[in-house]
């Protein structure tokens, strides 16, 4: 059975047993009857968390119901988004001889960026009117606590007695994780007890080869090659593209109202802002959900915020993708602040209808059958800022260093104070402010 039709099986019989008809339930999670019909039989998969832990509490599930429900619904997302973004086989080049030439290493360096200054933010009278319906939906950025206390469960912030002491072990090699963006550390080879300038020994007889005769060129051994840098044990999907309450968002775009086309659903979000190149406007919700690729558990120690790269913002257009927002969820998150001159995450916590989210924190523990959902706010008021997260990790084999970024290109996320906001006019049928 597939992942999504395993979590399709559980969503069925909690809704049979809790004895509520699909419309009572479509209100409670505050989306369509007909939505909630395509969950139940495996056609769609919700987009949002907060959708499955309504749906789990309607129900009347337990906590380990719950816990397997958030299991189910975490494998089934990292399925679908893995085989959306699998990249197409290209064949192998044809194998050409070409002649010896030296290997060349090119490092890249990246210097430190200039802090950047903050403006108050100015909302249109037609966004203040939602003001009280998006403030109970929140718009705080970092790890989703219900993911990690439910599918963790609560003893998952300490590392085992094995994994913390092969931890130990392995990061005292220097052996790095190959991720997105990652370094490997690799050692120069050298002569055991020969001083700088000795003549290369011959690794056989362990002696000093003889320099070579008069007008024969010398011969020098090449260098043993370094080996491979260990690849991470880890597996990161990411979503850069989520909105507050599944509904709230706003992107900067530099085409004019009558030339961009109707909001999308979150669903068709990276579609659409690729088409339109559209930039996140003031704010970026990034969620990560994390799986094991080994046999054991990896220990997630810390997450650190790298900006590559500050602009003056653009002077483009603001269009909001909703006018208003049903439900009631603050999820606990890690907060960014990218205008501040070394942006730390810093833990949030939440609110769930009075119930309170506790801040995530590290360290946590992440298995190929215990995965592990981040969810990281930045926010700026004065740069069009580039950035990435560095995911550090320890695990028996070695520690390492995960990059979390867009498929490979930094996250961009630009301040949009001062800039025309424009809202989707239903009855309309256009862009207006």
């Amino acid at each position: 059975m597939s992942e999504a039709a395993d979590f399709a099986r559980l969503m069925r019989e909690l809704k049979d047993r809790g004895g509520l008809s699909y419309g009572v339930l479509a209100r409670r999670l505050h989306t369509s009857t007909s939505t909630l019909h395509r969950y139940c039989s495996g056609e769609a998969l919700p987009a949002q968390f907060a959708v499955v832990d309504r749906f789990a509490r309607a129900c009347g599930a337990s906590a380990a119901e719950a816990v397997d429900l958030h299991r189910a619904w975490l494998l089934a997302d990292a399925r679908r988004r893995a085989g959306a973004t699998a990249p197409t086989p290209e064949p192998a080049p044809e194998a050409v001889p070409v002649p010896a030439v030296a290997a060349e290493t090119t490092v890249p360096v990246v210097g430190p960026a200039p802090a950047a200054g903050t403006e108050p933010v100015v909302r249109p009278s037609w966004y203040r009117r939602r003001a009280a319906v998006v403030a109970a939906a929140g718009l705080a950025a970092g790890a989703v606590a219900v993911a990690l206390l439910a599918v963790t469960g609560p003893d998952r912030g300490t590392p085992q007695a094995g994994a913390g002491a092969g931890a130990g072990a392995g990061a005292g090699t220097g052996t790095r994780g190959s991720g997105w963006g990652s370094a490997s550390a690799e050692a120069t080879p050298s002569v055991p007890g020969a001083a700088p300038g000795a003549t290369p020994t011959d690794p056989a007889a362990g002696t000093a080869q003889p320099p070579a005769p008069s007008g024969e060129p010398a011969t020098v051994p090449a260098p043993a090659s370094a080996p491979p840098p260990m690849p991470a044990p880890l597996k990161a999907a990411v979503r850069s593209h989520v909105w507050a309450a599944g509904c709230d968002h706003a992107y900067l775009a530099e085409r004019g109202p009558g030339s961009v086309p109707p909001p999308p659903v979150q669903a068709d979000a990276p579609a659409w802002a690729t088409a339109q190149r559209a930039v996140h406007a003031g704010s970026q919700i990034v969620e990560v959900t994390l799986h094991g690729t080994g046999g054991g558990a990896v220990v997630l120690e810390g997450l650190e915020v790298r900006v590559g790269a500050r602009r003056t913002p653009p002077a483009w257009n603001v269009y909001q993708m909703s006018q208003g927002c049903g439900g009631g969820l603050t999820p606990a998150v890690f907060s960014v602040n990218l205008d501040a001159p070394r942006p730390l995450a810093r833990p949030v916590a939440g609110n769930d209808a009075g119930n309170r989210l506790p801040a995530p924190a590290f360290p946590m523990r992440v298995s190929a059958d215990e995965p592990v959902a981040l969810r990281v706010e930045a926010v700026t008021t004065g740069c069009d800022c580039d950035w990435s997260l560095d995911l550090r990790w320890t695990s028996p084999a070695g520690s390492g260093t995960l990059r979390v970024d867009d498929g490979g290109r930094p996250l961009r996320t630009s301040a949009a104070t001062g800039r025309p906001v424009y809202g989707y006019a239903l009855e309309q049928g256009r862009w207006a402010r």
